[in-house]
């Protein structure tokens, strides 16, 4: 479980880490748009590039085959129509020293031994794990879901560059090179807050790292990275970028998001930047809004629970222990949250599907519609109303519709692109191993 902060993730869990009730057609529209949506939703291969996930739900007792409470599992794609989850092998950033980089190399491979686990012996006749798009297409066919793996900051390859092959091997097709905080390998956005930085971009274990990612076919993903440390990769790339969770900066000011520049710059060298359902980087004023209100509710449960509310500076200064079990509280805790919101009324409107189809829009006219994909963040703060798990997954496609959007459109935006993308490094790489 990640976070972009403490304070944003923690009541992004509580409001969107299980389904919502939602009015999925608008009275004004008939029969035919919704059919329209459906048969799109049905053709085309739908692709979340960014899903988290705990160890504890990858064993025998509990695990995806089952409609836990968390964001993905398989009912949950089943129900929705989501066919593709890269799931994520994330480490949070610790102290860079052997004994970081030696804890957080175990916390990525017990991770990767879980995703190992259900597609290898959990739910193989439900789950295969993909490595190529041609992979992506024939485990479709199947009848089966289809799992990616990416790596979410490059802080356990350690001091170690023979880790970029391992974890390659292992299954990883994208890496971020930070997270939040600057790893080893680059500066993160993070160092925007206070103008601190540790690299001014990538640092020159970085540039090794980038030249192996490209060696071996492991996408480049920049959604946490700095802005210079994203201008240096791109520089330094000798294949196409990606931004694996991110949105336009220019409808909502998170450093987390893209500005015009930076989608210039994408554009420009072929990548995808894959619009992320992340209620904070699409809409500041919507999500502060109901925020403070679901703040109030969860305190008033966590008063009840006997359990002592903390504050994100409290967070902050947690053990990674500490932090997990919080964490877990908080998962517990938001399920009484959403029975008792269910039953209150005037709450401010929450961040939604349409909030996030702006976003969407903006970056199509901007850079075209060949450069924009779509994730969810699910199990890592992220989920809006309207796309609140997996089993939302339509509702996406049926705003696309309502948008205007052709099938061509739609296919390219849930797969099409990041899979031209993951070709394209696949192919860059072919042609430096043979060299």
């Amino acid at each position: 479980m990640k976070y972009s902060t403490p304070f944003i993730c923690l009541f992004s869990l509580l409001l969107f880490s299980c389904k919502q009730e939602t009015k999925p057609l608008r009275e004004s529209e008939d029969q035919q748009l919704l059919n329209r949506a459906k048969e799109i939703h049905s053709k085309v291969i739908t692709l979340d590039t960014h899903c988290d996930i705990n160890v504890k739900n990858f064993t025998r007792t509990t695990n995806y085959t089952q409609d836990l409470n968390t964001q993905i599992t398989l009912p949950k794609m089943d129900k929705g129509g989501l066919d593709v989850a890269w799931l994520i092998v994330y480490t949070g950033q610790d102290s860079l020293t052997p004994n970081g980089y030696e804890k957080a190399h175990q916390i990525a491979m017990s991770k990767f031994d879980a995703i190992h686990k259900l597609v290898d012996s959990i739910a193989p006749d439900q789950m295969e794990l993909a490595l190529t798009s041609d992979d992506v297409r024939s485990i479709h066919k199947k009848g089966k879901k289809v799992a990616m793996i990416g790596i979410e900051n490059g802080y356990p390859v350690g001091t170690d560059i023979n880790n970029v092959k391992k974890f390659y091997d292992l299954g990883a097709r994208y890496m971020s090179l930070s997270h939040n905080g600057h790893s080893q390998l680059c500066d993160s956005n993070t160092g925007e807050a206070d103008g601190v930085w540790l690299h001014n971009g990538l640092s020159e274990l970085g540039k090794e790292v980038i030249v192996e990612m490209n060696k071996y076919g492991m996408m480049i993903d920049v959604s946490h990275p700095s802005k210079e440390s994203m201008r240096q990769m791109i520089e330094l790339s000798k294949a196409p970028i990606i931004a694996s969770h991110s949105s336009a900066r220019a409808l909502c000011d998170h450093s987390r998001n893209l500005d015009d520049e930076q989608l210039e710059w994408l554009k420009n060298n072929g990548g995808v930047v894959q619009t992320v359902a992340f209620s904070s980087y699409l809409n500041t004023e919507k999500f502060e809004k109901r925020v403070i209100k679901d703040v109030e509710i969860a305190k008033q449960i966590a008063d009840s629970m006997g359990v002592t509310w903390l504050e994100r500076e409290e967070v902050m200064k947690l053990s990674s222990e500490e932090k997990e079990k919080y964490y877990d509280f908080l998962g517990t805790m938001a399920a009484v949250r959403r029975a008792k919101v269910k039953t209150m009324k005037d709450l401010p409107p929450a961040v939604d599907v349409a909030d996030f189809v702006d976003h969407i829009d903006y970056l199509v006219e901007k850079i075209g519609i060949n450069h924009v994909g779509i994730s969810s963040d699910f199990d890592g703060g992220g989920g809006i109303e309207g796309w609140s798990d997996a089993s939302e997954t339509f509702n996406v496609t049926l705003e696309l519709v309502r948008r205007g959007y052709t099938e061509e459109e739609i296919e390219k935006l849930w797969s099409g692109n990041l899979l031209r993308v993951l070709d394209e490094v696949q192919a860059v790489a072919q042609e430096l191993q043979k060299s």
